[in-house]
């Protein structure tokens, strides 16, 4: 689809489904977004507009019904969240097939920033810093409040499964090409220790620095709900602790700007339920080992000539840092 009949459609969609639209204007592609496309624009209703953003699939057109499905569940997640009053965009519709722009969604439009070095160094951010790691705590717990028959549609993945999808991903493309004696010790560790399968709630599945948007104030929305599940709330407290998303400040464990204590007891007095100090430290090492393969995926897909790039091989490097983490996380654990 050519430029104008993309933005051409864009402007029909928004008049048809947005009360008072007459409309488009200020369509701009944006970088964010590594699996889908995602550009901002407004709609305008007579002398007011409204800010948006689109995502949807690259070029419109969906990788497989499955890829489809899991775009369109996105969506229900967000407005669910958005409804039981989490900090999520609101989505104003999704797109149908006779709008002719593909498998996607249109979201108000949130200002701020996502860049974590901004957020952990910019002086626009000082006085938020301090406050952050507790407004996460927050912000989780009504995420894992969502009744769960309000999100029956999408997979439960347990404990156990999270093993073994990422001990499968491992085994088929780097255990005889390119083994690692510390990944292979933090699975084994990992497999004595899967926590058994209790309180299970709604995850966002990837809550971390730059999929969350900061103003002066802290925390205003919680974006990319792409691989939201059903499975164990403590996932989600433990992914914005990895090292890869601290951006250089190790000694601040939540997201570079925090300590734990700190999220645990926002995230306590917002829910009452009391953290497992233990099984978040689980999934802060099973995390650094997943992102550690997912790094060695990215090299992969270059070296087989799959996805051939700059970025694919330099993220694939960045698997030697998850061995590092692993090291230190993994002695600390053993020692205590």
């Amino acid at each position: 689809m050519a430029d104008g009949e993309f933005e051409s459609a864009l402007n029909a969609a928004a008049i048809k489904y947005i009360d008072g639209a007459t409309g488009i204007a200020g369509l701009q592609r944006l970088t964010a977004g590594a699996s889908q496309e995602t550009w901002a624009f407004d709609a305008q209703t007579g002398e007011s507009a409204i800010p948006l953003i689109l995502r949807r699939s690259p070029g419109g057109v969906p990788e497989s019904e499955a890829k489809a499905a899991t775009q369109r569940n996105e969506a229900r997640v967000i407005q669910i969240c958005f409804e039981h009053g989490v900090k999520a965009p609101e989505v104003m519709f999704s797109l149908k097939p006779e709008d002719g722009l593909g498998v996607g969604y249109v979201m108000a439009r949130i200002d701020g920033e996502t860049l974590a070095p901004r957020i952990l160094r910019d002086d626009t951010y000082a006085d938020a810093r301090p406050k952050l790691a507790g407004q996460c705590g927050e912000i989780l717990a009504p995420i894992h409040a969502v009744p769960r028959e309000k999100v029956d549609f999408l997979e439960e993945i347990t404990p156990q499964d999270h093993w073994q999808n990422t001990w499968e991903a491992y085994e088929k493309y780097f255990l005889e090409w390119s083994p690692s004696p510390v990944f292979d010790y933090a699975f084994a560790w990992l497999k004595e220790r899967v926590p058994a399968r209790d309180r299970v709630t709604l995850v966002h599945g990837d809550f971390r620095n730059g999929n969350l948007i900061y103003g002066p104030e802290g925390v205003r929305a919680v974006l990319d709900w792409e691989i939201a599940h059903i499975g164990d709330p403590m996932e989600d407290l433990a992914w914005i602790c990895v090292n890869s998303w601290r951006f250089g400040n190790i000694d601040r464990p939540v997201g570079g700007f925090g300590e734990r204590e700190q999220m645990f007891e926002g995230y306590e007095r917002a829910s009452g339920i009391k953290v497992d100090p233990d099984r978040v430290k689980y999934w802060e090492i099973f995390g650094s080992l997943r992102w550690g393969v997912t790094c060695r995926g990215m090299a992969f897909t270059h070296l087989t000539g799959h996805d051939r790039s700059v970025e694919r091989p330099a993220i694939g490097r960045r698997s030697s840092e998850c061995e590092a983490d692993l090291m230190i996380l993994l002695g600390g654990a053993d020692a205590s």
